[in-house]
């Protein structure tokens, strides 16, 4: 379908295909009071960043150790470039800091979001337990995002991003660019829900979604209720660097496969971690799904890649930077969705 990015006139909302269970998860937060024993208390944003606040509390904040790793050593793959916003309504008095994400190989698709591209703050990871999906883009959803808009055509239907953190990058870029019906975005945090709620809407309203329905909702892979409300749903899930918690591994694999329709497809874009992404493929494998693992799927990423291994050793790191692509599906892998 044509998407028109040059900020033209709102286009009017269509009605959610899945009707009351996705409505811009606007009385989500009315009903998490009621979930009772369905969910855990921890959910994976908070576990996150619970182990990041626990590996910080073991150093003085004002060490050079801490100081060196409260700055993302390596950032970006260079994909999209990024540009400040300044703001038209002189009236508006928020905080809001809007930036546009322009992909660099496909400049006629660009996404506007709200992001912080600084180091972490450190006092923030001390006094907060569940922030870090609202840090900003990761480069694994980063390498999503550019992938996504390179195989635009291969999406249909229902699309889904789970634990896309506060920008839901990838998800996002399907929406602006791929002719699908319905778009959801998705993490277990409220916070990074309530950010990509506002992205969603000053997306709309620049025209970037065309008839497409896009919509955010808290999705935890370990709810019942969240995932019970979706199930069997989607043609396509996403997601980028949601492996490394081990209690919520088998959780995750379990969610792809209740929420994809039986000929779906998932894309799982995550570095390797340690043992992190072969321990997921081995559940995935367990689980019933037939499972395809690809290093170089991207020229653009790869040659970044290559480039960092011979020049950026003191700040690249293969083993938690450079994303493998596994696809998921419940029948035969389909044709190579490499280059």
């Amino acid at each position: 379908m044509d998407r028109d990015s040059s900020g033209a006139a709102e286009r009017t909302e269509p009605a959610s295909p899945l009707g009351k269970n996705i409505h811009e998860d606007t009385r989500a937060a009315d009903s998490r009071a009621s979930r009772s024993g369905t969910c855990r208390n921890t959910d994976v944003a908070r576990a996150r960043w619970t182990l990041l606040r626990q590996v910080l509390r073991q150093k003085q904040v004002e060490s050079p150790e801490v100081k060196q790793v409260s700055v993302r050593r390596f950032a970006t793959f260079d994909l999209f470039s990024r540009k400040r916003l300044v703001a038209r309504d002189h009236s508006d008095t928020s905080d809001d800091q809007w930036v546009e994400y322009r992909s660099v190989y496909f400049p006629e698709y660009s996404a506007l979001l709200r992001d912080n591209m600084g180091p972490l703050r450190v006092n923030e990871v001390l006094n907060s337990f569940d922030n870090t999906g609202n840090v900003c883009v990761w480069p694994s959803e980063e390498v999503m995002a550019h992938y996504c808009l390179q195989k635009r055509h291969m999406f249909k239907g229902a699309v889904c991003e789970l634990g896309g953190g506060m920008t839901c990058l990838g998800g996002l870029m399907v929406a602006i660019c791929a002719d699908v019906t319905e778009v959801l975005l998705s993490d277990g945090n409220e916070k990074s829900i309530q950010n990509v709620r506002g992205l969603v809407e000053k997306n709309r309203q620049a025209g970037k979604f065309g008839s497409t329905y896009v919509s955010s909702r808290v999705v935890r892979w370990d709810c019942e209720m969240d995932i019970s409300a979706l199930e069997g749903h989607f043609d396509f899930i996403m997601c980028a660097d949601c492996l490394f918690l081990d209690q919520y591994r088998a959780s995750l694999v379990d969610a792809i496969r209740r929420l994809l329709q039986p000929s779906g497809m998932a894309l799982v874009f995550a570095p390797q971690r340690g043992e992190t992404l072969r321990l997921f493929c081995q559940l995935a494998q367990q689980a019933g799904f037939c499972i395809s693992q690809h290093q170089q799927y991207d020229a653009q990423v790869w040659d970044v890649h290559l480039k960092m291994l011979r020049e950026g050793k003191e700040v690249y790191d293969e083993n938690i930077h450079y994303p493998h692509l596994i696809t998921l599906t419940k029948g035969p892998q389909p044709v190579s969705l490499t280059q």
